[in-house]
């Protein structure tokens, strides 16, 4: 595959962003704003969901180190619940901007919604994550980001098995909400126990 070009128009600082989390039923929902080098380029940036974890951890370091500025934003459960996950997911776009060490000249997001930062030109793109390198960097920070605090979650939760499913629907995981209630970290606005909406891992 030919790598992805780096960003929708060259030399304007451009800033990609993504999240990680959304669909989850417990814990935060990540966001990553990454700009890059104009002239930066790896054959294995995609679209993080089209890469194994062992290669979005490879990645991780390398973006982090080349790029011109990343930052990663969080919002939490508690504030899903209070404002939704499409709100909280721009939330999180926009924390990860305001943490940026260099100010962007435009945004482009993954997806097709979004709210102004500022006065920056910004754009969506459905599946941006699989067109564009700021993009899809940034759906590795933030989904590699997010994994680690959700390893880390597991350690106190340890019935949910967060180290494996990393808060996603699975069905273990709604098993052992059945058997074991829902922690502090659940999404309460979320339907938690709905069979139908249960990812087969």
């Amino acid at each position: 595959m030919s790598p992805l070009p780096t960003c929708y128009i060259a030399g304007r600082s451009e800033a990609g962003c993504d999240e990680a989390g959304r669909g989850c039923l417990a814990g935060p929902v990540y966001a990553a704003a990454v700009i890059l080098p104009d002239d930066f380029h790896h054959p294995l940036i995609n679209d993080s969901k089209q890469l194994t974890e062992r290669q979005r951890d490879a990645l991780r370091p390398v973006i982090e180190a080349e790029a011109v500025a990343w930052a990663v934003g969080i919002v939490t459960h508690d504030e899903i619940d209070h404002i939704n996950i499409l709100n909280a997911s721009i939330l999180a776009m926009h924390r990860a901007l305001d943490a940026l060490a260099v100010r962007p000249g435009a945004v482009i997001v993954d997806g097709n919604r979004f709210k102004p930062y500022g006065d920056l030109p910004w754009q969506t793109f459905v599946k941006g994550d699989g067109r564009f390198a700021n993009i899809a960097a940034a759906s590795i920070l933030a989904k590699t980001h997010r994994d680690a605090e959700m390893q880390r979650l597991h350690g106190l939760y340890p019935h949910y098995h967060w180290d494996i499913n990393k808060g996603y629907p699975t069905k273990a995981h709604r098993a052992a909400i059945a058997q074991y209630g829902l922690s502090p970290l659940h999404r309460m606005s979320f339907r938690l126990l709905d069979p139908q909406l249960t990812l087969d891992f």
